[in-house]
């Protein structure tokens, strides 16, 4: 469906913007130059009347958004998390983006429910609501479990969502081709990579069973950490579009008149959301991507409960302690040392400067330590790291960008509980125990003791592979006089691989 036709969603995505009054809103939230601005009305303008019209009820930029469809509602979302970024009042209308979307009729619900699991709705459930939350993908019932009586979540796909928001990707294909073709600078954020880094996640979310497969190991991840619940998955009365959870009592943690009502301390629950992302994240490399307001609630008891595992982050060990430096370096206020980092991982081209790297890295930290949140402008410190990568040709790295968008996610909305939190302060001592667990020398007796077990497995195979590699590099052998003795290379070639194992798992963190 990628190719030229889709120039259409994208001018009819301009002139929604314009025809909804949205365009102004916008362009005033990133506080948006003359130029920009300019070129922004002289593209929509022209072409209001075939905007969408959307739902005249909404303000502006929801009633844009909503009117555009799912894949632009995902990123209306993440800007609702960011009052820092986009101003309190623009951040506030798109927080019903979250969950206070317009549902679909409750028999449609019904029928699909039925023909999904293929049994009657009487047989498996004794009550079935109306819609209680409905977001850009699925919508939400409470429910009982008519075998057993207890409460239940059951999250229903809209109808034809797939169709939907194979739509909507195909234009940002084609709106990523342009960018690469017409702006060859901006090549270097690999646009055509995150755009299929977002369709994969986007499948992904769309196959309800590998949500409740991504709420089950996320459960049995963090069943032991202190303030944190997941919902228990029902797999008999799951599918691929339909999903049974255990019911999730409590207040929605974008209320904080409800929070405060309810006698929870703000304070510490925007610390633990923090806490509790960077430990799954540095911890288990496995992690809750989608973690906005409209996906977590507390607990009468005070526990932040999580739920919605549509989208979920992996990474990898190497890039963990990469990360975990990164950050740690950052607390330290040692940005020589994150410069560092970022060259030996190849993030930053190695014909750069490293102490001019550090030195603009130093103008990027300097400026949030000692202040409280609610005195940074993340606005203007955004933009500032957009020209320091720019400047040094720092590449999009794919892997990562699950990471980051959470991290901005949950940033927002640890501020929105406490604007005046200290972000470094609270990372510390997550980041710290990361360090001395997986950096230094107990990582590497664990790194060698790993390896060994890989190589016991391949052991007894290393020897021919050895003396293969050394035939072919030697040319045919002389006539052998006599067997060849095998136990040093075997000696050799295991000593070796544990080395280069060790190095390999040890990455690039030096403590020094």
């Amino acid at each position: 469906m990628r190719g030229p036709h889709n120039i259409w969603r994208l001018i009819r995505t301009g002139a929604t913007l314009e025809r909804s009054g949205a365009m102004n809103v916008v362009l005033d939230a990133f506080d948006a130059p003359k130029p920009l601005r300019f070129v922004a009305h002289a593209l929509g303008k022209p072409f209001r009347w075939l905007g969408y019209r959307g739902d005249p009820a909404m303000p502006p930029a929801t009633r844009a958004i909503t009117a555009l469809g799912p894949a632009y509602i995902k990123f209306g979302q993440v800007l609702s998390t960011r009052p820092d970024v986009v101003g309190d009042s623009l951040a506030t209308q798109l927080r019903v983006l979250q969950d206070q979307l317009p549902p679909f009729p409750l028999e449609i619900a019904r029928a699909e429910v039925e023909k999904e699991l293929g049994q009657p709705l009487a047989t498996m459930f004794s009550e079935f609501s109306e819609p209680i939350a409905a977001a850009s993908i699925a919508q939400v019932h409470h429910a009982r479990l008519a075998a057993t009586g207890q409460e239940v979540a059951v999250k229903v796909l809209r109808p034809g969502i797939e169709r939907a928001f194979r739509k909507d990707i195909d234009a940002f294909y084609l709106a990523a081709q342009m960018i690469e073709r017409l702006a060859p600078g901006a090549r270097r954020l690999r646009p055509m990579d995150v755009i299929a880094h977002f369709d994969g996640v986007v499948q992904g979310e769309l196959d309800l069973r590998l949500e409740s497969a991504a709420a089950s190991e996320f459960a049995a991840n963090t069943a032991d950490d202190p303030g944190f619940a997941v919902p228990e998955i029902v797999w008999s009365l799951s599918s691929r579009r339909v999903m049974t959870l255990g019911w999730a009592e409590g207040v929605p943690l974008g209320d904080n008149a409800a929070i405060d009502a309810a006698g929870h301390d703000r304070v510490a629950l925007s610390e633990r959301v923090l806490r509790l992302f960077l430990q799954h994240a540095l911890r288990d490399g496995y992690f809750h991507a989608d973690m906005h307001q409209g996906n977590l609630k507390v607990a009468p008891n005070g526990d932040i409960i999580a739920y919605d595992f549509g989208i979920m982050g992996h990474i990898d060990e190497y890039t963990r302690r990469v990360y975990a430096e990164i950050l740690y370096g950052f607390i330290r206020r040692d940005y020589h040392r994150v410069a560092e980092v970022h060259f030996a991982a190849g993030y930053v081209p190695p014909d750069r400067d490293v102490d001019e790297f550090a030195r603009a890295l130093r103008a990027v930290g300097e400026p949030i330590f000692g202040r409280d949140a609610s005195r940074i402008s993340m606005g203007r410190l955004l933009a500032y790291l957009f020209e320091v990568t720019e400047r040094f040709g720092m590449q999009t790295r794919t892997e990562l960008i699950l990471l980051q968008r959470t991290m901005v996610v949950v940033e927002g909305v640890a501020r929105s509980l406490n604007p005046n939190m200290n972000i470094w302060h609270v990372a510390r001592p997550v980041v710290e125990d990361y360090i001395k667990k997986s950096i230094g020398p107990r990582a590497l007796m664990n790194d060698l003791a790993r390896t060994a077990r890989v190589m016991a497995r391949f052991g007894p195979r290393l020897p021919g592979m050895v003396e293969a590699a050394l035939m072919r590099e030697a040319g045919p052998p002389p006539p052998p006089v006599r067997r060849r003795r095998r136990w040093p290379l075997l000696v050799l070639a295991t000593m070796l691989a544990l080395l280069i194992g060790a190095a390999a798992g040890f990455g690039i963190a030096q403590v020094t």
